[in-house]
């Protein structure tokens, strides 16, 4: 049974986990005003190495037994480095909004890859919210620039989202040997060392890169890409994974109000009516597990 601090803190910190995450599609779309997609994700993750590892010299944290090393650098790849050069790349024709609602679709990915990577038994009701979510997809693109924009940059999204699950599948089959802040270091900082192939060019752009862009850049680093997921891993420690990934529901709608407030996007009917279609096809999985988990314990 987990420790129950005071729920006050509780629900601050997945509010605080919200807030970040709901950010990021805003401060990509104003970090690439200044920077190139591959620049930005660089130095995003240059700072939050930075960041992570200012808390690991407080925190202590053990190194990596030599054969986890190529696993590392595989989280790095799948949860850093591919994750988010797409995710930049595509955010170059999505709007922030739409891209907050296509990354939600990562469970949807899961399940694929539960039955055709890992072999694993997927039920009628899970295809069923896998072929949901996929038409809830179809709607955001749609509400977003048409039929037609569905093109490399809503593809990369999806990428992006796939990308991440991945991440998630190894994260569950290989790293019980390691605690959430450990794991999450070495993520960040293999991610940003593949990174660094994009190293040329970068100090050129950051010099020219006006000030507003700069302090968005920098809330992408410390934020979203290292003080959430401090945050995520408290929540973690005291509440079960299936009630806390709830609260992640409420990513998208707070993205689409961020970036109304900060870039001017108008959510379309449509893109909000895609994005809960999503959103439910995604929640369906989630209830199912609960349901098989509560039956399994009976």
């Amino acid at each position: 049974m987990k420790p129950c601090p005071p729920s006050l803190n509780i629900i601050l910190a997945m509010a605080f986990v919200v807030a970040c995450w709901a950010y990021s599609p805003t401060g990509i779309h104003i970090g690439l005003r200044a920077y190139d997609p591959a620049h930005l994700a660089l130095l995003r993750f240059l700072l939050a190495s930075v960041f992570m590892a200012v808390v690991a010299v407080f925190k202590g944290i053990r190194l990596p037994a030599l054969r986890d090393v190529p696993l590392l650098f595989a989280l790095g790849f799948f949860a850093v480095a591919l994750h988010h050069v797409s995710i930049n790349f595509g955010q170059q024709g999505v709007s922030a909004g739409a891209s907050s609602v296509l990354a939600q679709s990562t469970p949807l990915f899961s399940t694929l890859l539960a039955r055709f990577v890992f072999r694993n038994r997927v039920s009628l009701w899970r295809w069923g919210c896998v072929v949901l979510g996929l038409i809830g997809v179809v709607i955001v693109v749609a509400g977003d620039h048409g039929l037609g924009s569905l093109d490399a940059h809503g593809l990369l999204i999806l990428l992006a989202a796939l990308s991440w699950s991945v991440y998630f599948a190894l994260q569950k089959h290989h790293t019980g040997r390691y605690d959430g802040l450990t794991l999450v270091c070495y993520t960040v900082w293999s991610g940003t060392a593949l990174l660094l192939v994009f190293l040329p060019g970068l100090a050129d752009q950051v010099m020219k890169a006006p000030m507003p862009v700069q302090l968005a850049v920098i809330g992408l680093g410390v934020f979203p890409s290292a003080l959430a997921y401090l945050a995520w891993a408290y929540v973690l420690a005291h509440v079960d994974l299936s009630r806390a990934a709830m609260t992640l529901y409420l990513v998208p709608p707070t993205a689409m109000a961020i970036a109304s407030f900060a870039l001017g996007e108008q959510t379309t009917v449509m893109i909000a009516v895609g994005g809960m279609v999503v959103l439910v096809s995604v929640l369906a999985l989630n209830l199912e597990r609960r349901v098989v988990i509560r039956l399994a314990s009976d």
